[in-house]
């Protein structure tokens, strides 16, 4: 078995960091916006150390060979297959899935969609889309997630974002340290457009007409993170997505803001690990 270094599907390469046993359980880790693999850094070695296999791909828009044009690329039902064929370059039949921020709305669809392929969902900071769709009307998530909205805007939001990227990502909490590396990343040619795709193809139809919003139930075993002071993600979500979970479920609530895997890697590590324990135990 060799280690992947990179996913190639429907004419795009996708950068792929493989680390950890090769003969380990598999845990697949999907980074939010507009962050890259770096968030994982501190929350990997510790799952290594426990034995497991980790695949921490750069998703796309993000990896430099794998940045389409338009909005269609970058429905949801690409985002998820794109993590299917991870699975199956690895050989893995089944992974615990671990996503923050948008790398949580493609994980819970991945989880809805194709439960046999998931042994287990740790979501960090992302409510269910159901449960997010249900409070943009009725608590303060509208007005958290007005950027949402101008982000639809065509090349405007780059051109006003690019430049102060380092800065709002600090106003939101994140460590100065990697503030200045996920700002460098999206000054990339390309970068920032494709990041913001994920918005911009978030209303378009993902399949069956319904939007890339629209998420089933999930009956993997789920434990679901989220800080209190998260200033883009709301409570109320956070408390529907319960509603949202057939399976065994844990919903955790931390002391902290948006970026859990840079600001506690620790815990976020701990958790993966005890689902990993409960899917076993089952």
């Amino acid at each position: 078995m060799d280690r992947l270094t990179r996913l190639d599907r429907d004419g795009l390469v996708f950068e792929v960091t493989d680390s950890g046993p090769l003969d380990g359980e598999v845990v697949v880790l999907l980074h939010g916006f507009p962050a890259t693999r770096a968030s994982w850094r501190d929350v990997v070695p510790r799952l290594e150390a426990a034995g497991l296999r980790c695949l921490v791909p750069l998703q796309r828009g993000y990896s430099v060979r794998a940045r389409p044009r338009g909005r269609r690329p970058y429905r949801a039902t690409e985002l998820v297959a794109d993590v299917v064929a991870l699975l199956d370059a690895a050989g893995a039949e089944r992974a615990h899935v671990v996503g923050h921020d948008w790398g949580g709305l493609v994980a819970w669809k991945l989880a809805a969609e194709h439960p046999d392929r998931v042994a287990s969902l740790t979501v960090l900071s992302t409510p269910h889309p159901t449960a997010m769709a249900a409070a943009l009307p009725t608590s303060l998530q509208g007005l958290r997630s007005w950027y949402m909205a101008a982000f639809q805007l065509p090349w405007l939001p780059e051109a006003l974002l690019r430049p102060r990227v380092g800065a709002v990502l600090r106003r939101m909490g994140l460590p100065a340290d990697r503030a200045r590396e996920y700002a460098a990343a999206m000054r990339a040619s390309g970068a920032l457009t494709g990041a913001i795709a994920w918005y911009r193809a978030l209303w378009l139809p993902a399949g069956g007409g319904h939007p890339s919003l629209a998420t089933g139930r999930v009956d993997v075993p789920t434990r679901y993170l989220w800080g209190r002071h998260d200033g883009a993600l709301g409570r109320r979500a956070a408390e529907l997505t319960a509603r949202q979970v057939r399976g065994p479920y844990d919903f955790v609530v931390l002391d902290e803001g948006h970026w859990l895997p840079e600001v506690a890697p620790r815990v976020v590590a701990d958790a993966v690990l005890a689902s990993v324990r409960d899917a076993a135990a089952r």
